[in-house]
């Protein structure tokens, strides 16, 4: 057992400016950040406001910033101090912040839209790497992180102009689903921003799940909307190409 010094961020009083605050406590081997900040809520500031949920890395409810990176308190280990609230979202108190605003972009993405079944039983015909291919989008917990980290949001505050990578994520699993026939292209070019990502690849690095989001979900994106808007040799085939 060892003594650490943990620095939190707590929120002020009414009117007052927030500050990051001390607390030392005692630490054992294999603890992670949300056991101390546990411990120290148990111990010395019952009114330390923060998230958590399953503690698995697996309900995403515990997302912070932890010497700045933003990272999953449960999954951790202590060598990393001080601990902050995420940057990108309006914070309501200590270590939790407003993310609600994701809930809402959500809800302004078309939603699945299935072709007709290609038998007369009501089942589809699928590539199993079709099926395959938008998987990996289906890990995500909404932990917020990408979010977070995302310098469209987080420095520059584009939030009602770019939707973020968790939902180009999103907008990928439905986009490359084999059996899906909506539109969501022009969509992506204007009213969700798409063109703000310049694929730095920092949302990748932070996903706990470890989904390649740039490679696999926000460049192909990109490329459907150059395809779609900015090829002039596909607007040529659209032009030519035999109707019905």
């Amino acid at each position: 057992m060892s003594t650490v010094t943990f620095r939190i961020w707590r929120s002020g009083e009414e009117g007052q400016a927030g500050k990051l605050v001390d607390y030392t406590t005692e630490m054992t081997e294999g603890m992670v950040v949300l056991d101390v900040v546990h411990k120290i809520q148990a111990t010395q500031a019952n009114d330390l406001a923060c998230r958590w949920n399953c503690k698995a890395g697996k309900c995403g409810s515990c997302s912070a910033e932890v010497n700045g990176i933003p990272r999953l308190m449960c999954m951790t280990r202590m060598e990393m101090i001080p601990i902050q609230p995420m940057r990108a979202f309006p914070a309501l108190r200590d270590l939790v912040t407003d993310v609600s605003w994701n809930f809402r972009v959500k809800k302004k993405i078309k939603p699945f839209k299935p072709r007709p079944p290609d038998a007369p039983d009501g089942s589809w015909r699928m590539q199993q790497e079709d099926i395959d291919r938008v998987q990996e989008f289906r890990k995500c917990i909404e932990c917020f992180l990408c979010q977070d980290v995302c310098h469209v949001l987080r420095d520059h505050n584009k939030h009602d102009e770019f939707i973020g990578p968790r939902f180009l994520v999103y907008t990928a699993a439905l986009e490359m689903h084999p059996l899906d026939t909506e539109d969501r292209i022009p969509e992506l070019r204007q009213a969700h921003g798409i063109g703000y990502c310049n694929i730095t690849k920092c949302c990748t690095k932070v996903c706990p799940e470890h989904i390649t989001i740039t490679d696999n979900a926000i460049i192909p994106l990109k490329e459907r909307v150059v395809d779609e808007f900015y090829d002039p040799l596909g607007w040529l085939w659209k032009l030519l190409r035999p109707k019905g």
